[in-house]
């Protein structure tokens, strides 16, 4: 019997070394080479197919057309990210943290859908603990729902050519192995040769397959970058376990944007997706207080209205702080720098801190006029009105820029019942028909803001 021969693999990017190294060359993360039986002494194994018969090109005018209609859920919020709904024989992989709802979602995706047959393949979970779940998020379970607790590629391959489901999920693709490979479940080579695996098998059968992946302590998907580039749309649930509410994000779709996101609500019962969240995001209060601003966000394509909270309070202890939740410090040092610069607030030596409701992170530009509102209304311990809002990019210069979707912003803003916001001067509003219920205050500069704001 020949020796097997071993490598080391780094588990978070998949470089190979003759030896162990304390520091990846690749991705320079520490403490991440695993050693790893190599099957055949060549390298690591793949998937062998010795049927395979050459393919001729063809030329793209003879090709058809996607004519597969899209499997529609009843959860909106899903068919938003999915862009409408899942393709058949497409490969979906859904990440996130531990405890964050992952296969709670995937489990309602099962339970509330009838019209579907699901296979729903656990590697973590017994029969019991998935039916004791599925009775507290559903009590009326469906006949079309089956369950597998395997981690075998080439057994839930056989079960999925046997009864033949419209949907396949996985949970998780850490815990599944191949017999091709020697090395443990949830190493590196392990994770791409199932992902191929399933890839293979859910192309020819056109199933549409969910997979449930782990992230790492860096918030990215655990396993080889190249298994977010084999599959065909990327979903990640973020959100914190402090707050009630999750989102999620589409980082990679094949089949649609990638500018979506869906929000849900974590109830007793699952899962509650979120139609309005704007409502939600604000928080509901009897009087104005002081360092509380509201911005007109924009996640994709969808408006949403959010709560912006600031507190200025002299520095304790000689340095001041800086800190942010759910916005970008540093660009939070850039406003402070502009708000001081242009507009003489000496915030210097006093701490400010940052915070956007809800656990929510923006990226959005045009939340900066906001949160410079709320920065300066604590720092003068002056409230802005609960009827007005912003939407507006700041520059270097102290000049407010304008932010895309514009028309969208202020309709959404009017809906809730807002009274007056404060947007770019060089943003077209010509698109804008129907604003009788809300003053669109035009400004160029922080300073016109701050002026009719305060003075």
């Amino acid at each position: 019997m020949a020796k097997k021969k071993t490598t080391f693999v780094c588990q978070s990017c998949g470089n190979q070394s003759a030896k162990w190294l304390g520091k990846c060359p690749q991705c320079s993360a520490w403490n991440s080479f695993v050693e790893e039986i190599i099957s055949d002494g060549s390298g690591i194994s793949t998937l062998k197919n010795t049927s395979r018969t050459a393919k001729k090109a063809r030329a793209l005018n003879d090709v058809q057309p996607l004519t597969q209609k899209r499997l529609v859920f009843t959860d909106k919020e899903l068919n938003r990210v999915l862009g409408g709904g899942a393709i058949p024989g497409s490969l979906i992989l859904f990440g996130g943290e531990p405890g964050i709802g992952k296969s709670t979602l995937m489990l309602q995706i099962a339970l509330l859908n009838p019209q579907f047959k699901v296979l729903y393949v656990s590697g973590e979970e017994s029969d019991e603990q998935i039916k004791t779940r599925a009775d507290r998020i559903n009590p009326k379970s469906s006949e079309n729902i089956f369950i597998l607790t395997e981690t075998d590629t080439t057994i839930i391959r056989s079960a999925a050519e046997t009864l033949n489901p419209d949907i396949l999920i996985i949970d998780s693709i850490q815990t599944l192995h191949s017999n091709n490979l020697d090395s443990a479940p949830g190493t590196v080579s392990q994770i791409r040769e199932c992902t191929f695996e399933i890839l293979a098998f859910s192309k020819s059968l056109s199933l549409p397959t969910f997979i449930i992946g782990h992230i790492n302590k860096e918030g990215s998907l655990a396993g080889p970058k190249v298994l977010e580039h084999m599959v065909d749309t990327v979903l990640q649930f973020e959100g914190d376990r402090n707050h009630f509410y999750r989102i999620v994000r589409s980082i990679k779709n094949r089949f649609g944007s990638t500018n979506e996101l869906g929000i849900y609500e974590m109830l007793e019962s699952g899962l509650k997706p979120v139609t309005d969240p704007s409502k939600i995001l604000i928080s509901a209060r009897e009087e104005d207080l002081s360092g509380v601003a509201i911005t007109a966000n924009l996640e994709g394509i969808r408006p949403l209205m959010i709560e912006t909270q600031a507190l200025v309070s002299r520095a304790a202890y000689g340095t001041p702080q800086r800190t942010t939740t759910g916005f970008d410090a540093r660009r939070m040092n850039m406003l402070l720098a502009v708000l001081e610069k242009k507009c003489g607030f000496k915030v210097g030596m006093e701490d400010v801190f940052l915070n956007i409701t809800g656990g929510i992170k923006i990226e959005d530009p045009a939340s900066d006029l906001a949160v410079l509102s709320a920065i300066v209304s604590s720092r003068e311990d002056i409230s802005i009105s609960s009827k007005v809002c912003f939407a507006g990019e700041v520059g270097l210069s102290g000049e407010v820029r304008p932010v895309q979707k514009i028309s969208s912003r202020i309709v959404e803003a009017q809906k809730l019942g807002f009274e007056k916001i404060y947007v770019s001067k060089y943003n077209d509003l010509s698109a804008l028909s129907t604003i009788n219920e809300i003053t669109v205050f035009k400004v160029k500069k922080i300073e016109e803001v701050f002026r009719d704001l305060f003075s």
